[in-house]
């Protein structure tokens, strides 16, 4: 029996037998865990209201196996309720986090990001940034984040005149001077890489960092596409 309390969110839930959810917490000391909240589903118990996306918890686990029971949560701030499209967006926060942050890796670094992409998006924050936000200190944490500051194919620093491409699991490499117009247009402006570093979002930065959140981010989502994304289509149509 632990009696540790937990700082939590909740992921995701699903119904598990016919009294009982499954339900996966993003905790800032044991990272993403599973645990069985048993006979709340039909319930009206606080438990179960609780059990909801984008709430700060507090909850104690048991057992030894990498499921765990419930056996208790609290609340610890007002739910963060959001509509339209900061809803969405927080929906795809949740769903990139279960879908790749590895079961039991604690992050303080992630857990404060999503923590604050929530608050940000809430607060009706710049989206665009929020999500880059996010999604950067994701790959921090998975180790996948290039250097922005530095050509890795000559080991000089990043110029921000030049275009760079990126190559996967290396860094960033320069253009070549000589190249034609029509293929220097599709190199990233170095410009806008060393904003990134420095952590500033530009429109031109901002352009750059969602082409390559979403390069990135491809191997650690895999080929099953994210339902969170197919709601913003419905959405647009």
């Amino acid at each position: 029996m632990n009696n540790d309390w937990l700082t939590a969110f909740v992921l995701h839930r699903r119904a598990y037998r016919e009294t009982s959810y499954i339900v996966d917490f993003f905790t800032l000391e044991q990272g993403k865990v599973s645990a069985v909240a048993k006979g709340v589903r039909n319930s009206k118990s606080d438990k179960k209201s609780l059990l909801q996306p984008f709430q700060a918890l507090k909850l104690q686990l048991a057992g030894k196996s990498d499921l765990k029971n419930l056996r208790h949560v609290e609340s610890t701030a007002p739910s963060i309720n959001l509509v339209g499209t900061p809803l969405f967006c927080a929906m795809y926060l949740n769903e990139l986090t279960n879908r790749i942050m590895p079961a039991g890796l604690a992050s303080d670094v992630v857990f404060e990001a999503y923590g604050q992409a929530l608050t940000a998006l809430f607060s009706d924050d710049d989206i665009e940034i929020t999500l880059r936000k996010f999604e950067l200190s994701l790959l921090d944490e998975m180790g996948l984040l290039p250097d922005f500051t530095e050509d890795v194919e000559y080991e000089m620093p990043i110029e921000a005149e030049k275009h760079y491409v990126l190559q996967p699991e290396f860094g960033f490499c320069a253009l070549p001077d000589d190249v034609p117009n029509s293929y220097t247009r599709k190199g990233l402006p170095g410009s806008a890489l060393l904003a990134l570093a420095q952590g500033e979002f530009t429109p031109m930065s901002k352009r750059v960092a969602k082409v390559l959140c979403r390069d990135l981010l491809k191997p650690l989502i895999g080929d099953k596409p994210l339902k969170s994304r197919e709601l913003f289509v419905v959405r647009k149509h």
